[in-house]
């Protein structure tokens, strides 16, 4: 009879006794074994384990990406000018084992000690770089440059630095002025010296443009003597010939022409004597002849 009142209690320990026993590793889970405080196992695949109640006890911590942000915190530049910077780092922990005796698993203490191996990289960065290089400067080649030394020291601690992003970058207010003024004054410098470039390449350009049109206006010049030349030539031959097969004829031919030219024209007035050779093909004995 008591064995039978005992058996309730003694399924209800051996329940609880197993329950202690086994626990399961989801796959967005890294777990530790410890054994009396001292880690016995690191690489627990996700499923179901067993360990030993009271002995054995188990840690689990996230194994995807963590982001960890950064208030707003001044940095140097090489000229000794002080700029204002936020950012945020994504990590996640690679090697449980490491991580846990770094940072006891705190998972504060983890991002902030990562947080500072950040700010030492982007430190050492703005002092190698002048405010308008920061400004100006591929923030990619910035960024590469800070997250190869700081990733080797992010895996001394079992966590890998996934990637590092700067939200915003402003300069103190009694730099601001100073610095955009510098930059703008750049700016027109490098303005003056494109317009100036301008004007020299325009003035070559319309040089050689007078240059080519003056070339090419007398060499048409002289292609259009030759021409007339020619011209003249063919038809003082012409007229000759004409004149040799028929000098009357000739000579009726150009009087005819010099009348079209002198007479019928409004407001002329020619005064010439009838017995002038110039009309004796108007009267009756020139026009027989």
């Amino acid at each position: 009879m008591n064995i039978r009142a005992l058996m309730p209690a003694a399924i209800l320990l051996a329940a609880w006794i197993l329950s202690m026993s086994v626990f399961t590793v989801d796959e967005r889970e890294l777990a530790i074994k410890f054994r009396l405080g001292e880690i016995i196992e690191t690489d627990l695949e996700p499923g179901l384990h067993f360990k030993m109640p009271f002995i054995n006890n188990v840690r689990k911590f996230p194994r995807q990406i963590l982001t960890q942000t950064n208030p707003q915190e001044s940095f140097l530049t090489f000229e000794k000018k002080n700029l204002f910077v936020d950012f945020f780092v994504k990590w996640r922990i690679i090697d449980v084992g490491a991580y846990y005796r770094a940072t006891r698993g705190d998972e504060a203490l983890a991002s902030q000690r990562l947080i500072e191996i950040v700010k030492d990289g982007v430190r050492s960065e703005f002092a190698k770089r002048t405010v308008p290089q920061v400004v100006s400067a591929e923030r990619r080649e910035l960024l590469d440059n800070m997250l190869a030394s700081a990733r080797e020291n992010a895996r001394g601690l079992g966590m890998e630095l996934v990637d590092v992003r700067v939200k915003r970058t402003e300069f103190p207010e009694q730099v601001s002025e100073s610095v955009f003024d510098r930059m703008r004054q750049e700016r027109a410098r490098t303005a003056s010296e494109l317009r100036a470039q301008g004007a020299e390449n325009a003035e070559q350009i319309r040089a050689e443009a007078d240059r080519q049109r003056t070339v090419t206006l007398a060499e048409a010049y002289r292609e259009a003597e030759k021409v007339r030349g020619a011209g003249d030539a063919d038809a003082a031959r012409i007229y000759a010939d004409a004149y040799r097969k028929d000098p009357e004829f000739f000579a009726f031919y150009r009087s005819i022409q010099a009348y079209r030219r002198s007479l019928g024209k409004e407001n002329d007035l020619l005064v010439l004597g009838k017995e002038g050779e110039f009309f004796r093909y108007m009267e009756g004995s020139g026009a027989g002849r």
